[in-house]
């Protein structure tokens, strides 16, 4: 923790300011008459005011020693304080000084204030104590020759300090208060217990937290080794996004800094806390680890996750034994054990899980990492090989192989449920969806294929699923993209660009020989058309809810059916049933959509542009023995609705309602509105407007015929096989003539 190594930084600063100070009136009986004289020293070699408010106090048996009570120190060529304590008390051990060695037998501070600062320009204000010569008095370059200095402390005490960081450059604050330290003796080789307590606070990131420890302490500088034994650590507080965290620690840990060997027994780390409405626990257990230089052991790691949320409990433990290089800084999990739990109400069945196994490898020196694990979760059975390339940021790669895949199983039910039918997701559009979030696939990086044999997502089932995925920048292209599908193929590519403020999605696919009325029942649980055949799309559209991708839909599609039919509606019998009660009809008639009603067709076609949502179609083509049939018209796939006019042509003879033959209706033209949301649309045929039609035609054939007859000797007629119309007669009216067309 750096903000310590400063404290021990200013405390040896102390300690040998102090030390000239003892050497300049070792041997005066009335320190405090030289406070002047201690003070324009102090100035003279470190430019630092030095206050000393309270009375010198000397011993010098056992050791030379100093109370030097209440005292400051400025900045460097400032006013500012840098250190102030309300009490500081140094004492040396007589006889080492008498062979020109330093050993510092006591340290007591009480209620130390210090004040560190980082400059713009990377300097710290403690960097001239710590500097090597006086560089502090330009002209002045004053030999200094080390003081022989050994730890052999019998206590340090420091009571009620606090330490305060400030980066100019950042804005980076850090404060250290209610420290507390109190150690037993600490000599090179010699264990010493150590209790510290502070509390720290931050902005970047954001901190408040306490801490306390105890351990037992054995360090040699001259052997550079380090060991804690006994540690007992607990954190509590805020860290950044984590609120009521409590992290403790135990176990004992060593360090050889000059081999490079380090070493942990029994070590456990635990860790609670909460980000937003989840919170979680980790735990950390090593029996025994042991780094070198040439060689890395341990025995059966073990780290578990847990997280617990509204929604439920997730769960991840990994164990495995440890090996590798500490000097090459590869490290390897050769038996990795890992087992996944998740429990809630979106869970299928209120609760899933899975064991995996494999092996794990990383080479930090050279930034990759390799994973290469089995096994099954759920209902699935997994192989995946994953590889990362360059840690900031990973470059992902993977091939994935699963046996078989239900999405809509891992969705919430009510996730599950606005995904599958348009009567369903209307609402949710109505009201905006939730939004989604894509940034954090900014930074994603990743090259790999995906295989799956069995597929379900948003109630559409799909066989033999392979996609190869690339995503860089934000960008994620699948391609190619197939699967088998309702009896056909799918082929096409998709693409996602997170990187703008607004994402924006491209899907490119070619449906063959695709039975339709499946699909649709488990798309959008719409049951309008059935038939088979191909489905040609290429649409672009972008946004961050459902409802605005499906008002930005942009792009082309089509369709050719075969051998199918339109359902919800009978135009042969609605015509049919016109020609029966004719007489009586007037105007239009609106029906609804009736399950239990079809027109048959052996070829359906139809081409859309699709912009802004809306599909504009004006080439409809649906033909049958009995029926010719096109339109035109849109359909409005932001709203959910439809709004399109049919035009519906009798040319084949059958037997239509009541037994009537529709040979006589040949030719006649029945206009069909169709009106209203996608999932239950109205029919309106406008039977006034086949009667206007079918009337203005008989007048102009009559009327032909005529002057046909008064031309050419009515040698001439348009249909020799059909005998010749009445002419109408002065005064007569449409009616009439459609009357006669019927037989009426």
């Amino acid at each position: 923790m750096k903000i310590l190594k400063y404290l021990i930084f200013i405390i040896g600063a102390l300690v040998i300011v102090v030390g000239g100070v003892f050497a300049y009136v070792a041997a005066t009986f009335d320190p405090n008459a030289y406070k002047p004289q201690i003070i324009e020293l102090v100035q003279e070699r470190t430019q630092r005011t030095l206050k000393l408010d309270g009375d010198i106090k000397l011993a010098f048996w056992p050791g030379i020693g100093a109370d030097l009570g209440k005292l400051s120190l400025s900045e460097r060529k400032s006013e500012k304080v840098f250190v102030a304590a309300e009490g500081l008390r140094v004492s040396l051990q007589l006889m080492p000084l008498l062979s020109k060695r330093l050993v510092v037998d006591e340290v007591t501070v009480k209620g130390a204030r210090i004040n560190l600062v980082r400059d713009k320009q990377g300097g710290m204000s403690i960097d001239d104590l710590t500097a090597q010569g006086d560089a502090l008095a330009p002209g002045k370059a004053v030999e200094q020759k080390p003081v022989p200095f050994a730890f052999d402390i019998s206590q340090v005490v420091i009571a009620d300090s606090a330490l305060s960081f400030r980066d100019e450059a950042t804005g980076a604050q850090y404060a250290v208060s209610k420290l507390n330290l109190k150690t037993g003796r600490i000599a090179p080789g010699v264990p010493a217990d150590v209790a510290l307590s502070l509390a720290a606070q931050g902005n970047q990131p954001k901190l408040n937290l306490t801490v306390d420890m105890k351990a037992r302490l054995t360090f040699d500088p001259g052997k550079q080794t380090y060991a804690l034994q006994n540690l007992a650590l607990e954190v509590r507080g805020q860290a950044a996004d984590v609120n009521d965290l409590v992290l403790k620690a135990g176990g004992s840990v060593s360090a050889n800094m000059k081999s490079g060997e380090f070493a942990a027994d029994q070590l456990t780390v635990a860790a609670t806390g909460k980000r937003g409405k989840e919170a979680f626990d980790v735990k950390v257990d090593a029996p025994r680890l042991s780094f070198a230089d040439d060689k890395a052991t341990g025995d059966q790691l073990a780290v578990g996750v847990k997280l617990t949320g509204p929604d439920g409990d997730k769960s991840v433990s990994l164990k495995s034994p440890v090996s590798g290089s500490l000097q090459a800084r590869q490290f390897s999990l050769p038996q990795l054990q890992a087992s996944v739990s998740a429990s809630g109400v979106g869970v299928p069945g209120q609760r899933i899980s899975g064991e995996l196994t494999g092996t794990a490898r990383i080479d930090v020196a050279k930034e990759n990492a390799q994973l290469d694990i089995a096994g099954k979760i759920a209902d699935s059975t997994l192989k995946a090989q994953i590889s990362a390339a360059d840690f900031s940021p990973p470059d992902i790669r993977f091939k994935i192989e699963i046996d078989q895949l239900d999405v809509d199983k891992y969705l919430s039910p009510k996730a599950a449920a606005s995904g599958g039918g348009s009567g369903s997701a209307a609402p949710a559009a109505a009201g905006g969806g939730k939004p989604f979030d894509l940034s954090g696939l900014k930074a994603f990086r990743a090259n790999g294929s995906l295989r799956i044999g069995a597929f379900k997502a948003g109630n559409v089932k799909a066989a033999n699923l392979q996609a190869d995925i690339k995503a860089n920048n934000g960008r994620i292209e699948v391609s190619p993209l197939s699967a088998n599908l309702y009896q056909g193929t799918l082929n096409g590519a998709a693409t996602v660009n997170a990187a703008p403020a607004v994402p924006a999605f491209a899907l490119r696919a070619n449906l063959a020989g695709i039975e339709v009325a499946p699909l649709l029942k488990d798309l959008a649980d719409n049951e309008t058309l059935e038939g088979k055949g191909t489905v040609a799309l290429n649409v672009t559209t972008q946004g961050n809810v459902v409802s605005a991708l499906k008002r930005a839909l942009d792009g082309t599609a089509s369709l050719r059916l075969a051998d199918g039919a339109l359902k919800g509606i009978d135009i042969a019998g609605a015509i049919s049933s016109a020609q029966a009660s004719l007489g009586a009809l007037k105007g239009e008639q609106t029906q609804q959509a009736d399950t239990g009603q079809k027109t048959g067709f052996s070829e359906l076609t139809a081409t859309f542009k699709i912009t802004d949502g809306i599909a504009r179609n004006n080439d409809l083509s649906m033909k049958s023995p009995l029926l010719r049939v096109g339109g035109e018209g849109e359909i409005n796939i932001g709203a959910d609705t439809i709004n399109y006019l049919v035009k519906a042509s009798i040319v084949g003879t059958a037997k239509g309602q009541g037994g009537r033959n529709t040979d006589d209706l040949r030719g006649i033209t029945v206009p069909v509105r169709v009106t209203g949301p996608l999932a239950a649309p109205s029919y309106k045929l406008d039977f006034g407007a086949m009667i206007s039609d079918t009337a203005k035609q008989k007048i102009k054939d009559a009327v032909k015929n005529q002057l046909q007859e008064r031309l050419f000797g009515g040698g001439a007629k348009s249909d020799p096989a059909a005998p010749a119309p009445d002419a109408p007669k002065s005064g007569g009216s449409a009616r009439d003539a459609l009357k006669g067309l019927f037989g009426r």
